[in-house]
């Protein structure tokens, strides 16, 4: 079978040509990339890649397929939403056979179902060196002479497309914590109902305030966290009380934003498995998994906050906590899913904080 010749089209005008799979749909978006070496299914299905075409920098991708839709607690068991999130996916090679006990289709076929368009035959080591040279670029996948413009997915409110539009309450235990959903990926919610919490997951602009509720958590999410503009301000309307407060990934930088600090774009981002992060004061080391584009500028913290975690690499933000009250945000992800799971212990300082 003859395969279909597609073009990943940057926006410096550089032309990265290979061979079309999944859907043969003509998009833009951000292209960034991802350095993890497994864990497709659920990075593929995190809303914080809304409006982005990913580069997964492992050489081989999609030999142990896709896994099916079997639910856990109303929540999809091996996925973080309900669908596949990004704009389109670009690998240096695929597997077309896969072999794994769980799976039940290919990627190709997985991807085709929610019409995601992917290249493969790039070489991903010189996109990314690109994109770490001069910072993400917006870029389209295109096919013969089709064509069409680049769009920057970041002036949309991409935390609005992805949010429910009515709360949702999974009920496990007698303590309750709101959940802002900014594009909360499933294993946050896994992870606090594997601690008997019961989780109110309201939309990203929702008053969460009138609900009863021992704690508050914002959740992941894509895009610019400035332009959450109703979260932002319940959330400083939050930091007046005395109500815990756990802000992940865009969720940390939507309460630094509350508290009167700034953020920024980051020139490439964080995304992959491998991030280190040094708590500020021990110097202890985590190992962290990560999906962001923005960050905390720790300059503009008022006196009332410290910064928490640090990148190791580059000295970014990734953690910021008041100084007396119980509100804390970290900008990598505790529950991991896809990587490694050594600050879950940040959901049981939560725990604790709301159990005082």
């Amino acid at each position: 079978m003859k395969e279909t010749e597609a073009k990943l089209v940057l926006e410096d005008g550089s032309v990265f040509h290979g061979y079309s799979f999944g859907s043969k749909t003509i998009v833009s978006g951000e292209v960034v990339f991802n350095t993890g070496m497994v864990g497709y299914p659920e990075s593929l299905t995190d809303p914080s890649y809304r409006g982005q075409i990913l580069v997964l920098t492992y050489p081989l991708i999609g030999n142990y397929g896709v896994p099916g839709n079997e639910k856990e607690d109303n929540l999809l068991k091996y996925f973080e939403s309900d669908k596949m999130q990004i704009q389109g996916l670009i690998v240096a090679d695929r597997s077309e056979k896969y072999s794994h006990w769980n799976a039940k289709k290919s990627l190709s076929e997985w991807m085709t179902e929610y019409d995601v368009p992917g290249i493969y035959g790039i070489d991903t080591r010189e996109l990314t060196k690109k994109l770490r040279e001069k910072g993400t670029m917006l870029g389209k996948i295109i096919y013969g002479k089709e064509n069409i413009g680049f769009e920057n997915p970041n002036k949309r409110n991409l935390v609005a497309e992805i949010s429910i539009k009515k709360p949702i309450i999974y009920k496990k235990g007698d303590k309750k914590v709101v959940l802002v959903d900014c594009g909360v990926k499933n294993s946050i919610i896994k992870a606090f109902l594997k601690r008997y919490i019961t989780v109110i997951r309201c939309p990203w602009d929702y008053n969460f305030l009138r609900e009863k509720a021992d704690g508050i958590i914002i959740s992941n999410g894509p895009g610019d966290p400035k332009i959450c503009k109703e979260t932002i301000k319940n959330v400083r309307e939050a930091l007046s009380k005395n109500i815990p407060i756990l802000g992940i990934c865009l969720g940390s930088q939507i309460l630094g934003l509350a508290a009167g600090a700034d953020t920024y774009k980051l020139k490439y981002g964080h995304r992959g498995q491998n991030q280190p992060c040094v708590e500020v004061g021990t110097k202890k080391c985590y190992i962290t998994s990560q999906n962001h584009g923005y960050a905390v500028d720790a300059g503009t913290l008022t006196e009332d906050w410290r910064e928490w975690f640090s990148n190791n690499n580059d000295r970014t933000n990734e953690g910021i906590a008041h100084i007396s009250k119980p509100f804390f945000g970290a900008q990598f992800h505790p529950e991991a899913s896809p990587g490694p799971d050594d600050t879950e212990f940040l959901f049981d300082m939560f725990v604790r904080a709301i159990s005082r």
